[in-house]
């Protein structure tokens, strides 16, 4: 028999991931890695490790449109990359692109989120 996940029951998670830059999402969906900054690093380094699943949005700033969705592949490591390019980024991570689409917000626009006041999710 298989063995049951170590954290099927636990809640999944969901963070919208904010690129100052086209580039960096290309070569996200082309390698698989993505770099956040450090101060957001123990955030999602805490959803990998007691969620079921982490799934991030992306979206460039100033876009007005969502980017595509992938799930978390694996935690944050301390090795920087070279490819993205921010010097504030931290350490990359193994992301697994679901959906590679331009999807405007407006399509979105009924969605509410709870934890930021319901602002819009966008």
């Amino acid at each position: 028999s298989k063995s049951s996940s170590p954290r099927q029951n636990m809640p999944v998670r969901y963070f919208i991931m904010k690129s100052s830059n086209l580039k960096n999402i290309d070569i996200s969906q082309q390698k698989g890695i993505w770099s956040t900054t450090p101060s957001n690093e123990r955030k999602l380094n805490g959803a990998f490790w007691e969620s079921s699943m982490v799934y991030l949005i992306f979206s460039v700033q100033g876009s007005t449109h969502f980017q595509g969705f992938a799930k978390m592949g694996s935690a944050i490591g301390c090795e920087k990359s070279q490819d993205l390019g921010s010097a504030g980024f931290g350490g990359v991570f193994k992301v697994e692109w679901i959906r590679k689409e331009s999807i405007p917000f407006q399509f979105a626009r009924h969605l509410l989120n709870p934890w930021n006041e319901n602002k819009k999710v966008q």
